[in-house]
């Protein structure tokens, strides 16, 4: 597996308000001719057949419906039950379990990583002893590789096992967890499906990566350029995880949104809220503090989508010295306060 890292510290914001869509209401009338209430056949006559029930579309009535229900709950309540945002704050270690490359999720022994991620959650509880810490474990799942692989899509999926095996360490250390997806030359559309069954379960969110989404961008090879996701992306991601949460009656799912450019996300402000799932545009870049600040101001906080996100590198953050990698209280600071953290 080749994986990559980020290349500068740029970043993408969040915080807006939530947006209430209204939905039409469907109705049936007889066709042209009939009354109201049908009688029955004439002699001779063969009575017409029932016409199909569109399944398709009764289903998207059923989720318009919720949707409303869950619109309704929000503004009353402030959030749906079980939502994790802004109730608490999620503290991620982030990589792939198969690589140590990747990140600290992988790089260090299992038990050796927990106990350090331990002392950070510990660090964070004691910085805002206002606010709750959700450890959560966050592996890139779909990873863009270095060769296009015998579709030509230049991507990876995890293994059955592999993917089952992060899930129990989360589930084990009382963390949730994120599947990343950096889709390559792929689309969202024809990659998300693939992780629905793990999605299905209450502990499971999902990240999405724009900087390896390169499908607009034919021949390049991932790494070689910074890639691109549009509104109309993000919404495809938020229509299908609230489906996920309202088939299966789970809390409100997180999506996470990695973002160090301005072209990484384009049609910000068409972006669609939806109280099933809780957006965070996550500031995605390494460098020197100020420039991580400057970046998270540029590229997040300039173009608000819900809730923000910040990560900090522990291989990249610190170079050159005297750099340091940012304090839990320094992070806190920041306006808004990001609520989701991730440690590389």
């Amino acid at each position: 597996m080749i994986s990559f890292l980020p290349r500068r510290a740029v970043v993408a914001a969040s915080l807006s308000l939530l947006a209430a869509a209204g939905f039409s209401a469907c109705s049936t009338r007889p066709a042209e001719g009939e009354t109201a209430a049908a009688g029955t056949a004439a002699e001779g006559e063969v009575a017409a057949k029932p016409a199909p029930i569109d399944t398709i579309k009764l289903k998207a009535l059923a989720m318009r419906r919720d949707s409303l229900r869950a619109d309704s709950i929000v503004r009353k309540s402030g959030a749906l039950p079980g939502a994790i945002l802004p109730g608490r704050r999620i503290v991620a270690f982030y990589g792939n379990i198969r690589s140590k490359g990747m990140g600290i999720l992988g790089r260090e022994p299992k038990e050796q990583m927990f106990r350090k991620f331990a002392g950070v959650i510990k660090e964070w509880e004691a910085a805002d002893p206002s606010r709750g810490v959700q450890p959560a474990l966050h592996n890139v799942t779909i990873t863009a590789q270095g060769t296009p692989g015998k579709d030509g899509k230049w991507r990876l999926m995890n293994s059955k096992a592999t993917i089952e095996e992060v899930i129990s360490w989360a589930k084990e250390h009382k963390c949730i967890l994120f599947l990343d997806v950096q889709p390559g030359h792929s689309t969202l559309q024809a990659e998300l499906p693939k992780l629905e069954q793990y999605l299905k379960d209450p502990i499971v969110h999902l990240g999405i990566d724009p900087e390896f989404s390169l499908s607009t961008m034919p021949g390049v090879r991932p790494n070689q350029r910074i890639g691109t996701l549009d509104a109309k992306d993000v919404n495809f991601t938020v229509n299908f995880l609230a489906r996920i949460v309202s088939e299966n009656k789970l809390p409100p799912k997180v999506l996470t949104v990695h973002r160090f450019t301005r072209k990484m996300i384009t049609n910000y402000k068409n972006i669609k809220l939806d109280p099933r799932v809780q957006i965070v545009m996550h500031m995605d870049g390494h460098g020197e503090p100020t420039l991580k600040k400057d970046s998270y101001h540029d590229y997040i906080v300039k173009e608000p989508v819900q809730f923000t996100g910040f990560k900090l590198f522990y291989e990249y953050d610190a170079r050159p010295k005297p750099h340091h990698i940012m304090t839990p209280a320094e992070v806190i600071a920041l306006v808004p306060s990001p609520l989701y953290i991730q440690y590389q």
